[in-house]
Order: structure tokens, then sequence, then C-alpha cells
């Protein structure tokens, strides 16, 4: 806070700072507002990305201070867990954030890890006596999921009608049943990825025995003998073979059919083989623009590197509930307001960015100071002149 009322002109002092960081905002009508203004357009097509990232902090006293898993350390670390809702604009190519939630570890969640410890009675092999057949449409959400929902649940409130999104994009940690049911009932499609060793099937086409139930499950997939008809793209780049399949199969755990799209690299040198298993509950969506939308979700990522490496994410001192919401909503509004700002320069700079954003507000910032501090004014070209050579300095990519 001190720092940013350094940097303010006037009526920016520390107290208003402090007063402004105490008040209560409704930080998601406020990013939306900035959305729609600057990248609501009609020849665009959107997608709804959600994703977590953790904040590092010490101490003790900071609201909502856990131990969260950090994908950067590969372990849990002190720190705060923030879930992100974003726009991924295809035509930007960008991520917008619009809502961002701190999120408090359920008292369920602590009490069954400081129990972990105690002995609990395993039950026997096979399935227990008594039990029915679940409905796997009818999922019991866990309650890190019921957070997720809700917040979806806002999310898409608040879009309305004023954009038609159809798909929300997560990781591999949301490739289960449960996270697609999440989905559905926010009135979404999902896009995810799922682990390598998934047990997938081809549907039943064969005769009906007679007896019994019909069968629903056909063939298990042989991800390293996958059938030819399926292919639908093959490409071949520096020794590198890139095979696109896309086909409908059904998984046990799953309550529907997924529209499945496996991506094969082979290194023809080394026969080095690997490969990637996307899916989406929308059968009907095409092989391109499945694997483009889940690309587009890397955006996020990009989202959190800026908020923490430029905007204040990992800076603030705050400790209190409100001062901490708005320290956290005020580096995703800076994340917003950056693409706004670099848009506008992009035409004339293709390369321009946040680096060179924050150098020519650095360098007019040490102009207007200097300026103050002369006893005459220059003249107004020679003042041109020293502007153009300060806001320079610190820029990376330059007109």
């Amino acid at each position: 806070m001190l720092g940013i009322s350094r940097w303010t002109g006037e009526g920016g002092s520390y107290r208003t700072v402090q007063r402004f960081f105490n008040i209560s905002i409704d930080w998601k009508k406020v990013q939306w507002s900035l959305i729609q203004k600057f990248f609501l357009n009609t020849s665009d097509t959107f997608v709804l990305a959600g994703d977590e990232t953790t904040v590092t902090k010490s101490g003790k006293k900071t609201f909502g201070l856990d131990r969260f898993f950090s994908s950067l350390f590969g372990k849990p670390v002190p720190g705060l867990s923030l879930f992100v809702f974003s726009l991924v604009s295809t035509k930007w190519r960008i991520s917008l954030p619009v809502m961002v939630q701190q999120m408090i570890r359920p008292k369920e969640e602590i009490d069954t890890e400081k129990n972990s410890g105690e002995s609990v009675k395993k039950r026997g092999k096979g399935r227990p006596k008594g039990s029915k057949n679940k409905i796997k449409e009818n999922v019991d959400l866990s309650p890190h999921l019921k957070i997720i929902q809700n917040l979806l649940r806002q999310v898409v409130q608040l879009i309305g009608n004023n954009i038609h999104v159809k798909y929300a994009v997560f990781d591999g940690a949301f490739g289960h049943n449960d996270a697609l049911q999440m989905v559905k009932l926010g009135g979404l499609d999902l896009i995810s990825k799922l682990k390598k060793n998934s047990k997938l099937y081809f549907r039943y086409e064969g005769a009906y025995s007679g007896k019994g139930a019909h069968k629903k499950y056909g063939e298990q997939i042989n991800y390293k003998k996958i059938p030819a008809k399926f292919l639908k793209k093959s490409t071949c780049e520096k020794s590198i073979k890139t095979d696109i399949y896309q086909m409908t199969m059904l998984h046990k755990l799953f309550s529907q059919q997924l529209n499945i799209v496996i991506i094969v690299k082979e290194n023809l040198k080394t026969k080095a083989r690997d490969f990637v298993i996307l899916f989406s509950s929308d059968l009907d969506l095409d092989y391109e623009k499945l694997i483009d939308y889940y690309k587009l979700r890397f955006q996020i990522e990009f989202n959190f590197r800026d908020a923490k490496q430029y905007w204040g994410l990992e800076d603030f001192m705050n400790i209190k509930e409100t001062p901490v919401r708005n320290a956290v909503n005020l580096a995703f509004f800076m994340v917003n307001l950056s693409h706004i700002l670099i848009n506008d320069v992009r035409p004339h700079n293709a390369e321009f960015s946040v680096q060179d954003l924050k150098a020519y507000f650095r360098g007019s910032k040490y102009v207007d100071e200097v300026l103050k501090l002369l006893p005459q004014k220059p003249d107004p070209i020679l003042i041109q002149q020293i502007f153009k050579e300060i806001t320079i300095i610190g820029k990376i990519n330059t007109d």
C-alpha cells in the first residue's frame, strides 16, 4: 500500500490507499464491466477457463493461510490458494480474469487430514453385500467442488446473455465424472484431459445374446494400436510424427459417452512414443476446436505469472480478510487493464510487453517529478524529447 501511494498523483495519500483496501468491492462486476467495454465482440468466440494457483506467504496471521500444493515447488507450501475463472478469447488469444475466489480449506477436509493417522478398518475385497447400483448423474460433490460449482454459477449468471459461452475448460485434475456433472449443472460442456491409463471402451455393436441386459461395453482401446479409421490428421516435422485420432467412447466411471481426441507423438529415429487424451462432453465438437480450446486454457497461467511478477500478487502485506481480497483482486484487475493498454500499442509494435508498459509509465512519472523541481519549465519540444528518451529506459521492445 505504501508503494502504491508513492506512485499516485494528487489525492493518493497513504491513508487514502489504506481506506481503499478496507472497503468492500464487488470485483467480479468491476472486471466484467471492463471486459464488456473493451473485449466483447460478436465475431469472437469465448470459452470459460478455470484453474487454481498458490501464492506463498510467510507469517501466521494472513487470512486463509494454510498449506497448499504448489506445482512450482512440487510440494505443499505455506500460502493462500486462489481459484480463478476467466474468459478466454479465441480471437485475441488471451485470458481475461472475471472472478477470483480465495479457497479456504473446508473443516471436513482438515478433520480428515488430522485423523489420517488413526487406524481405519478396511473393508474386504469385492462389492459390499446389499449395495445397489448408483446413478452416475447423481454425484455427491466434494466440498472443494461445491465451492467451484458455486463460483461457476455466479460467473454464468454474470455473463448472462451478453455472449454465448458453451465450454468450460479445466486441466487434468478435473478429468472425472464429478467435474463433468458439476459443469453440466452450470449449463456448459466440459473440456479436459484424461489420465494415460484410462480404460476406454468402444460401444458394443454385436448381436444380443438373448439373455440378461444388453451388452454396453465393447472392446477396450489399445493405445499402441489405435484403429486407422479414427485417424483425423497426420503430420511429420523434424522426425517427430504426430497422429491425431477422434472417436466416441465409453468410460465405466462416466455417466455418458465421451468425445475422445488422442494425440500421439513418435520420434521416428528413436521410436520413443507418447500420447495425450483430451475429451469433451460435447460429442459434436470437432477435434481441431477441442485441441485449440484446451491449448488456450494455458493462457490463464500467463495471468498468474503477470499478477505475481508485475502486479503485486506475491508482494502484498495485508493480513485481514477484506484487504487481502482487495489486494488479490486488484492484481488481477491490473492484468485486464494491461491487456487493454498493450492492445492499443500492438498494431505499431507487435512485441510490446508488460515490462515495456511498466517502463513507459515509470519513465513518465520520473519526467513529471523532475519537471516540478525546475525553476522554469522547458520548451514543449524539449519536454517531448526528454519524455521519449526517459520512457525508453527499461524497455525490452522499443518502437
